[in-house]
């Protein structure tokens, strides 16, 4: 055999072939070097995400739809102290409209918990734009609430559309079978058990849904599916966490304060706008992973930050609703409610979800609060959301100027405490000043017009003014150091708490009450002061129609004869010692 060194031709043509390879290489690498040291002071100066300018893509106006969430029936008993359980709908949209990116959050909507029924009825409401002609699939899933460990799910409903017209004759409360592939073992066998001796009770319940199409979406962009409303909100009030951060209620006169932690979400109606679309930013290599799980690290942290949201955004019996057909000033003056106007010198943090969801807590500096309020807890580990920052609210002496020159009213120098007087109940009066002072997703201060517009359009009557935490870091500093300041003169961060402290009990709060004292150098509360504010507790309860506390301290009745039995007991020790 010929070698390719014996054969002039073949050697030849491999030596061309090199030299052919060797310039194309060549030809790379000298556009590697052009292009290269461009991207490389780009990627150092500027981390990947914050704004994205992925447009919405590109469909047809889609229908608006309602979906009508009535009862269920036969559910099973998840809790076998009452045979019962506390029951709420997480429901979920699904449609063949392709998302703007694949890691977008779905489209979901959780109902109130029904408390202690097997037959719950909520009459909910959710109203979705841009639901497309190819028709929708909807999730119904049906939870049991269990604030102490994770909620069970009692069973799922499907209900599949493929063609959706403006003339479609819609649902009209049809039951569904509830499917219990997915439910909780034990919740369907105590309601086994229970069907062995009553021959009433059923294994399988129902749901019943009604859906309507109430016309054509009025919109520029079909690609965006998003809730119109009913604008839901929800405070609940952790008081362990109150305690830990050092919050309170802010306390009625002859009224003792109390510990709290308070987070809120508002439905905001939709849609939010399309440039509002921001990516969470890798300004360090574990970031990535913590939200996408991509490596054992980013996973444990993505576990930890999903389980600190839901400890923070819980459900329990302390949990307020409400809800507003769209915006409006009663809505505008239940947010002030909400975020206490302008006592306490408070700064929130807070998130708008890409459907609207506004979820806020309160923070500061100091340790506690500051843990609890990262922006990629409010989020749920959300790869993208639409605007994160910080807010806080300033009343105004002079409701029609300008806000921007205005001090804040009344001024920061409080002798004493808080002040003495209501706040006044107009939104004219107040200002909401809203920020893009976030790390974790970095917000375009170029977007701050667009936000203002669509919180004026959520807040009618509230001033809102806009600021950018670098172009107007001189004025944002100054302000919120009066916030900071006026929260050392009127006290610690307070926030109000429900009054049947259904999450704590009464000698919880005492023991915790009695540490501080301690701490602060102060004797302990005696016996006949905790029956006596157990007293005024039960008196409150009864007021409100509320089942009152049937017992005292060490399990002694609640009566006028046991305060005074507790008072003539500290008399006696007091002159023994």
């Amino acid at each position: 055999m010929v070698g390719a060194e014996d054969n002039p031709v073949q050697a030849n043509g491999g030596h061309q072939y090199a030299q052919r390879l060797e310039h194309k290489a060549e030809a790379l690498e000298g556009k590697k070097e052009k292009h290269m040291p461009h991207k490389e002071k780009k990627e150092s100066s500027q981390p990947a995400g914050g704004v994205d300018e992925t447009p919405i893509p590109s469909a047809p106006p889609g229908y608006t739809v309602k979906f009508s969430f009535h009862r269920a029936t036969g559910l099973p008993f998840a809790d076998i102290n009452s045979l019962s359980s506390d029951p709420y709908i997480l429901a979920q949209l699904n449609t063949k409209i392709p998302t703007r990116n694949k890691q977008d959050p779905n489209l979901r909507w959780r109902t109130p918990t029904i408390r202690r029924s097997v037959d719950p009825v909520w009459n909910s409401e959710w109203i979705v734009a841009n639901v497309p002609q190819s028709g929708f699939a909807l999730k119904a899933r049906i939870y049991d609430e269990d604030p102490a460990d994770h909620d069970d799910r009692l069973g799922n409903v499907h209900v599949h559309l493929d063609h959706l017209t403006e003339n479609w004759e819609g649902i009209k409360e049809q039951s569904y079978k509830i499917k219990k592939r997915m439910g909780s073992k034990r919740a369907y066998f105590l309601r086994g058990c229970a069907a062995m001796f009553n021959r009433n009770i059923k294994m399988s319940g129902d749901l019943v849904i009604s859906v309507e199409c109430l016309g054509r979406t009025e919109t520029d962009h079909g690609g965006q599916l998003y809730t119109v409303g009913p604008c839901n909100w929800s405070r609940h009030v952790s008081p362990m966490i109150g305690r830990l951060a050092g919050t309170k209620e802010p306390g009625k006169e002859g009224e003792t304060e109390k510990y709290g932690f308070q987070s809120t979400q508002i439905q905001l109606a939709g849609p939010v706008p399309s440039s509002l679309y921001h990516r969470y930013v890798e300004f360090k290599p574990f970031v990535s992973g913590m939200f996408t799980s991509n490596s054992l690290r980013g996973w444990i942290l993505n576990r930890a930050l999903h389980k600190q949201h839901s400890r923070i955004y819980n459900y329990d019996r302390s949990t307020v609703y409400g809800s507003f057909p769209e915006p409006s000033r009663d809505m505008t003056l239940q947010f002030l409610d909400l975020v206490h106007f302008d006592q306490g010198g408070r700064i929130y943090t807070y998130v708008i979800t890409l459907d609207g969801q506004w979820r806020f807590t309160e923070t500061g500096k100091e340790f506690g609060i500051d843990l609890l309020s990262k922006h990629t807890m409010h989020s749920d580990v959300n790869i993208y959301i639409a605007y994160s920052g910080e807010f806080f609210i300033r009343r105004l002496k002079h409701p029609h100027q300008s806000p921007d020159n205005q001090p804040t009213h009344p001024p920061v120098e409080i002798d004493g405490g808080p002040p003495s007087k209501e706040p006044v109940k107009d939104p004219e009066y107040y200002s909401l000043v809203i920020d893009n002072d976030s790390g974790t997703y970095r917000p375009s201060n170029k977007l701050l017009p667009d936000l203002k517009k669509f919180m004026q359009h959520q807040l009618p009557g509230l001033k809102i003014v806009t600021l950018d935490c670098q172009g107007d870091q001189e004025k944002m500093d100054k302000w919120k150091g009066e916030q900071r300041e006026r929260k050392k003169a009127e006290g610690s961060g307070r926030v109000v708490i429900q009054d049947d402290g259904s999450s704590i009990s009464s000698s919880e709060a005492s023991d915790l009450e009695d540490q501080e004292r301690v701490l602060q150098g102060q004797p302990k509360t005696g016996k006949k002061q905790r029956l006596e504010e157990k007293m005024h507790m039960r008196k409150q309860a009864e007021q409100r129609g509320q089942d009152a506390p049937g017992e005292a301290v060490n399990g002694e009745p609640l009566n006028e004869k046991t305060v005074g039995a507790a008072a003539s007991s500290e008399t006696g020790q007091n002159a023994v010692s």
